[in-house]
């Protein structure tokens, strides 16, 4: 009985450790500061376990109880929209949510088997600091490697990435630089060197006092990256780009109840022009761009009635200024219809036989779709019919599309949770040949009505802050329900309302010019790195 239970007890430790460590990725109940730390500390506590188990599996079954634990607790807001807004049986629903976790799970599990098989004996005996350095290093590559699969395959799904807990504190200035994935392993070699020190101090005998000093060598190394991340909070990596321009963000609150009701769709439209049109506090802070969240119009343009199109153009008209809104499009192509959730910029010249047919000139096609709510998956039409969920099967839109040149400026749009996929975003940001200058300003559009009032908000709000980072430019959000924000290029926040309000935030933007390491070279320098690392031990493990 008791051996069972001490088989159990690191299992049930992960477990706990998992749970502690999902509330890193977005504050309350936990400060902002405190994130980073818990992050670490937290994975430290993992990673310690993961060095103290006797095989593989071992280390793969307690990484995947930290792993299920961490996503079921992380991404516990898809439950509300599958239940709550899909109408889906509650069972169902809290099932659907554990099976992707552990889905989630399986990658966190691969990431410490890997790693353990590679250190395989380096655990055993006390560290020097070669050793500490390089059990670290291999650590933080497999769960890198991991990371970036899981933000990969099937279309990828990188929420709670380690890094969203990082975008403020000393590691937040690397991201420039070496991206998210590259703050990923630099958060895991942190929380690797604090597991290998812990590690090497229980297993030191007296007479190994130098190794047991040389374990200290990862932590050390920490500390310089610290160190060397304060140092690059002072570089400037973008200039500013032609003159700042004023954009107003409108958040209408619409009830997810509400938005697709038939009842209701017109008066949740006639609420946004209203917001649009509510005029400025001062004539100096007149907006020349008003933009709106995800399907600010919930049904398809050739269904908006004319006379509703030109009370919209009639805004434009009254404020001078262009509208961006989300919504789907529809259009027939050799004689099938194509749907696309879509982000328009129109303004009071836009023809009305454009508004009506969705060709416009600035137009952005969603590329990234969210399985099951965008597209179905093969096999799973069964768990899409389960769900009241409107608007689905949408058509992809191609990766890198022409921007919006409004103002000077050139807008670069990602729609709902795009902007999670780093290597995506980034494309927009450099010039193309074929498709003109890249962007100066980031332009998220989103509606989380469907997760409530949830930790989906304040996630996604620390995911933009990211983006932000990596390419030193600015991002304005407008969401239905929040966060709407304005986020500076180093990932600050400077303006933002609260969430579950109705209300427009007019701030003054400047765009920006200029590359970032990370927005020339992507990620194949962190993931050559990581893959180097890995390969490389595991050659020096068969040589010894």
């Amino acid at each position: 009985m008791t051996g069972r239970y001490d088989r159990h007890r690191p299992v049930a430790a992960a477990f706990a450790l998992g749970l502690v460590h999902a509330l890193s990725f977005a504050p309350d109940p936990l400060p902002d500061w405190a994130l980073p730390y818990v992050q670490v500390f937290s994975l430290a506590g993992l990673l310690y376990l993961a060095l103290r188990a006797q095989t593989a599996r071992q280390a793969a079954v307690r990484g995947f109880a930290f792993g299920i634990a961490n996503f079921t607790l992380g991404l516990y807001w898809l439950y509300i929209s599958m239940h709550e807004y899909g109408a889906m049986a509650a069972p169902l629903a809290g099932a659907g949510v554990v099976a992707l976790s552990a889905f989630e799970a399986v990658f966190i599990a691969l990431a410490c088997a890997l790693a353990f098989r590679v250190c395989a004996g380096w655990a055993a005996q006390p560290l020097y600091w070669r050793g500490s350095l390089q059990l670290a290093a291999v650590w933080a590559s497999s769960w890198t490697l991991f990371e970036w699969l899981r933000g990969t395959l099937f279309t990828g799904f990188p929420w709670l990435n380690i890094a969203y807990a990082h975008v403020e504190g000393v590691l937040a200035p690397w991201a420039p630089v070496v991206g998210v994935y590259g703050v990923a392993w630099l958060a895991a070699f942190a929380a690797a060197s604090i597991a290998a020190l812990g590690h090497d101090k229980r297993r030191a005998k007296p007479e190994h006092t130098a190794p047991r000093f040389g374990a200290h060598a990862g932590v050390a190394m920490t500390l310089l990256i610290g160190m060397a991340g304060m140092g690059l909070s002072l570089a400037s990596w973008s200039t500013p780009d032609g003159k700042p321009l004023i954009m107003r963000l409108v958040q209408g609150n619409v009830p997810q109840s509400m938005k697709f009701d038939p009842r209701h769709v017109e008066q949740g439209i006639r609420d946004y022009l209203a917001l649009a049109a509510v005029a400025p506090q001062a004539p100096e802070g007149a907006p020349k761009i008003v933009v709106l969240p995800e399907t600010v119009v919930p049904v398809f343009q050739d269904a908006v009635s004319e006379s509703l199109w030109r009370q919209w153009l009639d805004v434009a008209r009254q404020r001078d200024a262009h509208i961006l809104m989300g919504i789907p499009l529809y259009e027939e192509r050799n004689r099938q219809g194509r749907y696309t959730n879509s982000a328009i910029a129109f303004d009071a010249q836009t023809p009305m036989a454009g508004l009506r047919s969705g060709r416009l000139a600035m137009r952005y096609d969603k590329q990234h779709l969210v399985p099951f709510g965008e597209f179905i998956p093969p096999g799973f039409r069964w768990f899409v019919d389960a769900m009241e969920i409107p608007l689905g099967d949408f058509v992809r839109g191609p990766i890198r599309q022409p921007l919006f040149p409004i103002e000077g400026q050139h807008l670069s749009v990602n729609i709902c949770y795009e902007d999670v996929f780093a290597e995506e975003i980034i494309q927009t940001v450099r010039d193309s040949d074929a498709k003109g200058p890249g962007a100066s300003i980031l332009v998220n559009i989103s509606n989380l009505a469907w997760f409530g009032d949830s930790w989906a908000l304040r996630q996604h709000l620390r995911i933009a802050r990211m983006r932000a980072l990596e390419t030193a430019r600015p991002m304005v959000r407008a969401t239905n329900t929040g966060m709407t924000a304005y986020i500076g290029p180093k990932g600050q926040v400077y303006a933002s309302l609260a969430p579950m309000t109705v209300g427009v935030l007019d701030v003054e933007v400047q765009g920006m010019t200029g590359y970032t390491p990370y927005v020339r070279m992507g990620n194949p320098p962190v993931l050559t790195w990581a893959l180097a690392i890995l390969l490389l031990s595991a050659w020096f493990r068969r040589r010894v």
